[in-house]
């Protein structure tokens, strides 16, 4: 994307606008939420006016400052769940430069604490997340396809098709396909 390129996809628009109402909402300043957030007062800037999609990375660390998960804030910029979510009616995000796409299989709904999520990674994808988006996140992570090797709590877990991982998230995680071909997983999230 150029940098004079504007973000023309409904949902970055709607991101755009819900991460402005957010921090509004709270009635912080730009240099405010960049020193919560350790994200740069330029990226928030242009995150906000839509020039920009945010990275999976930034968007984690929005997320924790504003106490959401990223499927809750991404939630919030689609229309109203339904209880059945069909194929197609699924929303999707992509990092493209983080070689990162995650599905909103079942979104979050009001009254409900799980979600489920489908990850794709490409070979070589490497995605840190500096904190979560809600401490002490359940995660329950499927491997479907491919491997994958993600890092939580300082250890290393080497995931192969079929194998499933579950953690509580307090701090840092990395998930990182080695390749040679992507990586597909499911992710059961559940708010403590």
């Amino acid at each position: 994307m150029r940098e004079d390129e504007v973000v023309t996809d409904p949902v970055d628009a709607r991101l755009a606008a819900r991460l402005a109402e957010l921090r509004a909402e709270r009635g912080w300043s730009l240099g405010e939420l960049a020193e919560r957030s350790g994200v740069s007062r330029s990226t928030l800037s242009r995150a906000e006016r839509g020039e920009t999609s945010p990275t999976a990375a930034v968007l984690n660390r929005l997320c924790a400052v504003y106490g959401r998960t990223m499927s809750r804030l991404l939630s919030e910029v689609e229309a109203e769940p339904a209880l059945l979510v069909r194929a197609a009616e699924q929303p999707v995000w992509e990092d493209r430069p983080g070689g990162f796409v995650r599905r909103s299989v079942s979104p979050p709904h009001p009254g409900l604490r799980g979600e489920l999520v489908e990850g794709r990674l490409a070979a070589g994808a490497d995605i840190a997340y500096d904190r979560p988006p809600v401490p002490g996140l359940e995660q329950h992570v499927w491997l479907l396809e491919g491997d994958l090797e993600i890092t939580a709590q300082d250890v290393e877990h080497h995931l192969a098709a079929g194998d499933c991982l579950r953690m509580r998230v307090w701090g840092r995680t990395r998930f990182r396909c080695p390749g040679p071909g992507g990586a597909r997983y499911a992710l059961a999230v559940v708010l403590p």
